[in-house]
């Protein structure tokens, strides 16, 4: 049984991204300097600029699927994309950490996921809402309720179930036979740190050994891409040079989507089965700051939930190896965040090295902070902070010690990790790889 006082570690890691599938890929690409931006493939459309952004382009056609995700064979057809990246990423994940699951007990092993609400493509939707239109061919949402049966025929029968953001937790937990605590978050991209901190909890209260933590999202979508075409500034010009963080030349944000799977157990527990160790959670925060009028403060929200996982790792500003935001290119947000990491690191803020892993894997909505969180743990197993891509000039209400050019070496391998929305809602982790 863990203790209050324990420490959580991360032993492995599954990563479903648009610079890779797998830890070793994704190095690959970052060693490089390659960002995962190119012309989509699995959809026929979508309202980005030049149709460019950051897909999963190994996870395709249905023989990658079936690849990766040899457990669920039979459920893939029940499963949405988003679902589908979340669970190959966690079946990933406990193959990457050595889990033998029949010396784990099941009531042992629980799961703690994250994701966006999740959409119905256009053409899912078509036939029923064909059968709602009235005389005057407009939509009646009333018969949308009250044709069901045959008239609904042309609907998916397990619509439903493929398309519900706690779905990726009960298909890890069934393909696992994890039978211990199993929660769903959807917060956006604060639910990475968020789960996070819940599963280490979990862990630290004794009721379970192992926490599958991990979230599944995408913006790379017919209809969240025209929502957020609508709400945001989206990049154009060459793939490449498209996402551009705290950049004074910055122009909008690359639309992506990927999954990324952590799994965290008590150090005691990693260490009697000889796993290798990758992080240790030292401590995390949350926060959520909105007006009455319903206006967000993105910058006292990572503000405060970074201040609360310092607090509680007992770290300081001094203590920092780099820090690993999460500003995408977007104009006026990356400034929110900038402005709360210099309020926070204080004098240091000149010397502290930043890292904005969206230079490389775009906006994923909820799958972002986890993918980011495993982008430093990988170059701290080298000995580097990834370096932002595109990164040339400093925007004076950006101005932060960000890492451009080339990888930073350190011996530093502390590291903070903030997330924030544009409803307000920010979670931070405080890791030592």
């Amino acid at each position: 049984m863990s203790s209050a006082s324990e420490q959580i570690v991360i032993t492995g890691i599954g990563l479903m991204s648009p610079i890779g599938i797998g830890v070793d890929s994704a190095w690959d690409s970052l060693l490089n300097g390659q960002c995962g931006f190119r012309p989509v493939e699995h959809l026929s459309y979508v309202g980005t600029p030049d149709c460019i952004g950051g897909e999963v382009t190994d996870f395709t056609d249905s023989s990658a699927k079936k690849q990766h995700l040899k457990a669920v064979r039979k459920q893939i057809k029940v499963m949405c994309r988003e679902i589908q990246l979340g669970v190959a990423s966690a079946l990933q994940a406990i193959t990457h950490a050595g889990v033998d699951l029949d010396a784990v007990s099941s009531d042992r092993i629980g799961v703690d996921f994250g994701a966006n609400l999740m959409s119905s493509p256009p053409a899912v939707l078509i036939d029923g809402a064909v059968q709602s239109i009235d005389e005057a061919r407009h939509f009646d949402f009333s018969k949308w309720g009250l044709n069901g049966g045959d008239r609904f025929r042309g609907m998916e029968p397990l619509w439903l179930l493929k398309y519900l953001p706690n779905m990726p937790g009960c298909h890890i937990g069934i393909a696992l036979d994890a039978r211990g605590p199993n929660n769903s978050l959807t917060q956006d991209e604060a639910s990475g740190g968020l789960v996070i901190a819940e599963a280490a909890n979990i862990i630290r209260r004794g009721r379970a050994d192992i926490m599958v933590t991990g979230t599944t999202g995408t913006k790379l979508h017919p209809v969240k891409a025209c929502q957020h075409k609508k709400w945001d500034v989206l990049a154009e010009g060459p793939a490449d040079q498209r996402c551009r963080p705290l950049d004074s030349n910055r122009h909008g944000e690359v639309l992506s989507e990927a999954a990324c799977t952590l799994i965290l157990e008590s150090r005691s527990h990693a260490e009697a089965r000889g796993a290798k160790i990758y992080g240790t959670i030292l401590g995390t925060g949350a926060s959520c700051v909105n007006s009455a009028d319903g206006q967000a403060d993105e910058t006292q929200a990572v503000q405060l939930a970074a201040k609360m996982a310092m607090a509680n790792a007992e770290v300081s500003a001094a203590d920092l190896g780099h820090v690993n935001v999460s500003a995408s290119g977007h104009l006026t947000r990356d400034a929110f965040e900038a402005k709360a990491i210099r309020t926070l690191l204080g004098d240091k803020a000149a010397e502290t090295p930043v890292t904005a892993p969206k230079s490389y894997i775009g906006s994923a909505g909820s799958g972002s902070a986890l993918t980011e969180i495993a982008i430093s743990l990988l170059g701290l197993q080298h000995d580097v902070i990834p370096k932002t891509l595109n990164f040339q000039s400093t925007d004076d209400c950006c101005a932060l010690n960000v890492v451009g050019n080339e990888h930073l070496a350190t011996d530093n391998k502390l590291f903070l990790k903030t997330s924030v929305t544009r409803m307000g809602q920010s979670s931070a982790v405080v890791i030592g790889a």
